[in-house]
């Protein structure tokens, strides 16, 4: 792939300023992340451009995953500044954190794109599963629990994101309301989550995907700059434009035709890796 036609390089690059303007759409339609809009987007794209099948879905990850080192910054900074992140927790938390980003980033370098794959439609199903059927408001307990299981939730998190390309906010937000926190401490907690995640994950992608043939053109390791110059800014545009349209709509139908897109894309996605 790295000696692609001139036109090649053109639908490239436009198929990712697609994946851009979806994946800032819906992020500000449903209040999600973005790495869970991203990845099944650059696969699907990745997909109809023929990229080599091995590594697909880690260039999908790991340039999902460079995304977040921008927007996830401004994300953490803005909830900082608004006193929403427990900084108390991330000081005990995030070294449980790392090292599941670099177990599960070591992993995801080492498997097979298909295996790659299924975990993500696996995953993708139990986040569909949450959004549809766990009842607002609901906890399993009052508080996180003490240690070491604490500390194994926040290795959990770390490990599985990174295998996804994600950033905090998908499991941890969930994770954290399941706990009895508020909802806007928990989203500024788990963008905070999304950096510690980021950062290494990214490292971990270049390395891992350094030398290793069939990558699109312009990819440093895993991770693709096309991907990374074009999606940030389209996607950060959008994301207001469906914020926009997220309060002249019902945001409970908005919210169950996602979970049914991600329960689609997660059934597909563990179909191609198992048939």
């Amino acid at each position: 792939m790295e000696d692609l036609s001139l036109l090649s390089l053109g639908l490239l690059a436009l198929a990712l300023l697609a994946t851009g303007l979806v994946a800032g759409i819906i992020a500000g339609l449903l209040g999600v992340g973005g790495g869970i809009v991203i990845v099944p987007v650059l696969f699907y794209m990745f997909t109809a451009l023929k990229i080599d099948s091995s590594v697909l879905m880690h260039v999908a990850v790991g340039t999902s995953l460079a995304t977040i080192l921008g927007t996830g910054a401004s994300s953490a900074r803005a909830h900082y500044k608004r006193g929403s992140v427990d900084m108390d927790l991330l000081k005990r938390w995030w070294w449980a954190i790392a090292l599941g980003v670099i177990a599960g980033g070591t992993l995801a370098g080492n498997i097979s794109g298909g295996a790659l794959t299924l975990v993500f439609g696996v995953v993708a199903l139990a986040v569909s599963a949450n959004m549809m059927f766990r009842k607002n408001g609901s906890a399993l307990a009052e508080s996180l629990p003490g240690s070491p299981l604490k500390e194994v939730l926040g290795f959990l998190i770390g490990g599985i994101s990174v295998m996804m390309g994600i950033g905090g906010g998908t499991l941890g937000v969930p994770t954290l309301t399941l706990f009895n926190y508020p909802i806007h401490k928990a989203v500024g907690t788990a963008a905070a989550i999304g950096l510690i995640i980021a950062v290494p994950g990214t490292l971990l992608s270049i390395y891992f995907g350094w030398g290793v043939e069939g990558r699109p053109p312009l990819s440093l390791g895993y991770v693709n700059l096309i991907g990374l110059l074009l999606i940030i800014p389209v996607s950060t545009l959008a994301a207001p434009l469906g914020a926009k349209i997220a309060h002249a709509i019902d945001p409970s139908r908005l919210k169950l035709v996602f979970a049914l897109f991600l329960g689609f894309t997660g059934l597909r996605m563990i179909y191609g890796a198992v048939f």
